[in-house]
């Protein structure tokens, strides 16, 4: 297995060479596996995957149930591992940079830190607030022993909030913050990730829930984009034929969506791989 050193080189440097690369989101060890035995070069978190999993209508996850899927998804292949750390499940600064720690502790070569707030009534984090979160994160994550790569995201397109002025505001202060991938979930067009990018001179994560369904990865790498995740995406996908399934059972008694499942000794063979 790679050490934890080897992954977060590994990890950076996707983030150095040239185009975008593709960064998708396991939510146990088993898809973490298959994505490796794909042949992903990195992997990512989703706390939405990892509510789902668990069942939880109100899609929340503790900081704790976080770090120890992370750790399970870490372990489970020797790529690097971003970890979804939500709004460092604190308000205060210092109090929510702690989550940085507890991620690099599991083993991940990265984490994100969100400005949203998590009170619908005050969606997003006030400026000032926010750019100090940020820079917590990133003063412990200068700290660690291990190279860290830490993403702050601008939630606002999330929370009704369409203003890409004060979007690119908060990502330009979030990069001079110390950040060292700049996020915005929720921008919908090739247009709106070339004016972010052409605005921030750290590399771009763009995630494709919200993006026109006919974009593909090479027009986000030639609007600027570097890294491209798919949240819980895959973990609904899961979901849905696995609902389908059953109400095809249910209402129809049809057994025909075994056409499509997965060949045991495919499953068996991407397992050892990964």
């Amino acid at each position: 297995m790679r050490t934890q050193a080897e992954k977060a080189a590994i990890f950076r440097a996707l983030h150095e060479r040239p185009g975008a690369f593709i960064i998708p989101n396991p939510w146990e060890a088993s898809t973490a596996k298959i994505l490796a035995a794909l042949g992903f070069e990195a992997l990512a978190t989703t706390s939405l995957g990892l509510a789902n999993m668990l069942g939880r209508a109100d899609s929340r996850v503790s900081r704790a149930e976080v770090i120890d899927n992370a750790r399970v998804i870490v372990e489970a292949t020797d790529l690097p591992v971003n970890v979804d750390l939500e709004n460092g499940f604190a308000h205060a600064p210092e109090a929510a940079a702690e989550a940085i720690w507890l991620a690099a502790e599991a083993g991940a070569a990265g984490g994100s830190i969100e400005d949203a707030t998590g009170d619908p009534k005050e969606p997003i984090y006030e400026f000032d607030l926010a750019v100090a979160r940020v820079r917590a994160a990133a003063d412990v994550a200068r700290l660690l022993p291990v190279p860290f790569m830490l993403t702050a995201r601008a939630e606002n397109f999330l929370h009704g909030r369409s203003d890409m002025g004060d979007t690119i505001r908060r990502l330009q202060a979030f990069e001079a913050a110390g950040a060292d991938v700049l996020y915005a979930p929720g921008i919908r067009t090739l247009a709106e990730v070339r004016e972010i990018c052409a605005a921030v001179k750290r590399p771009f994560n763009v995630v494709t829930g919200w993006l026109e369904r006919d974009i593909t990865a090479s027009q986000l790498a030639e609007a600027g984009a570097k890294r491209i995740s798919v949240g819980g995406a895959l973990n609904r996908l899961a979901l849905a034929s696995f609902t389908n399934a059953a109400r095809a059972m249910k209402e129809q008694g049809s057994f025909a969506w075994m056409r499509d499942m997965a060949a045991i000794g495919e499953l068996r063979g991407m397992f050892a791989v990964g």
